[in-house]
Order: C-alpha cells, then sequence, then structure tokens
C-alpha cells in the first residue's frame, strides 16, 4: 500500500511532507506558546498542521519500511549501515510529531478563554516547546540519515 505512487517509490515523495512540515509545526507552535499576542494570527495554522504533521510522520515511516523491504531488504555493507541508521529516527520522529501535535492542540485549547489557569497554560506552553526543540532534532537527523543513506557522505 504504502511502496509505490504512480509507479515511483512512495517514500521520496513522502518524506518531503514531513520533512517541511514537522519543522513548521514546531516553529509555529513554539511560537504560539512564547509570543501570547501571535495566537490570533496563528491558531488555525497550528491546529492544521497539528493533525497534519503526524499524519505525513507517520506515511513516511510506513512508506520508508515499503521501501525498505521492496528494494533493499539484502542491502549490506555501508548502504545497509546508512539504511539501519535512517531508519532508526522513524519511529522516535513519528511518536515526537505525535505528542507535539496533541500539545499544540492542548496549547490552544489551554490559551481559548480564562478555562485554566496561568500555571497551567504555562506548563502546556512549556511542554510544547520542549517538544518542538525535540521534534526539531529529529527532523534534522532523519532528513540529513536519509540524504546520506542516498546521496553518500
Amino acid at each position: 500500500m504504502f511502496e509505490q505512487f504512480l509507479g515511483l517509490p512512495s517514500h521520496p515523495l513522502i518524506v518531503h511532507a514531513a520533512v517541511v512540515l514537522t519543522p513548521l509545526l514546531a516553529v509555529l507552535a513554539a511560537v504560539y506558546a512564547l509570543a501570547p499576542r501571535t495566537r490570533p494570527a496563528l491558531t488555525w495554522a497550528v491546529l492544521g498542521l497539528a493533525v497534519v504533521t503526524p499524519i505525513a510522520t507517520l506515511l513516511a515511516r510506513q512508506s520508508g519500511i515499503a521501501l525498505k523491504e521492496a528494494r533493499f531488504s539484502s542491502a549490506g555493507g555501508q548502504l545497509g549501515r546508512r539504511i539501519a541508521e535512517h531508519e532508526s529516527f522513524g519511529t522516535p520522529m513519528a511518536l515526537v510529531a505525535a505528542a507535539l501535535g496533541l500539545a499544540a492542540l492542548g496549547l490552544v485549547y489551554v490559551t481559548r478563554g480564562d478555562r485554566f489557569g496561568r500555571p497551567v497554560v504555562l506548563a502546556v506552553s512549556a511542554l510544547t516547546v520542549v517538544l518542538a526543540l525535540v521534534a526539531g532534532y529529529y527532523a534534522a537527523r532523519a532528513g540529513h540519515s536519509g540524504a546520506v543513506a542516498v546521496w553518500g557522505s
């Protein structure tokens, strides 16, 4: 299901969505958390990215597994090590993108109106910023290791 799209390997196509959307969500969610004046302008973008980004990272992970099984299951040596390193970032990337998406949704929820006190808003903001940093790290590592796997050092 995730192996091909219009006769092309789907992973190189899908992975670009994850590589672009994850840092974009990370930046916008962090700005939303740290700069309350920007919240009215960023609300819909953060909400949309919080839903779409985890889906994109999960699809990138699944299509990567399908690509490896279809074309690189017997890869050894240097290429096998590069693929294994790249693959090792798939699950953490998908999990942290999901966590960031949930935190961003939670942040939008707790900052709407006066339902929650300042300590709750600060805690959810801090969690969102931490997850944004972790998501940025995994996006960079996964992207770099994938580029190295394809193009070499």
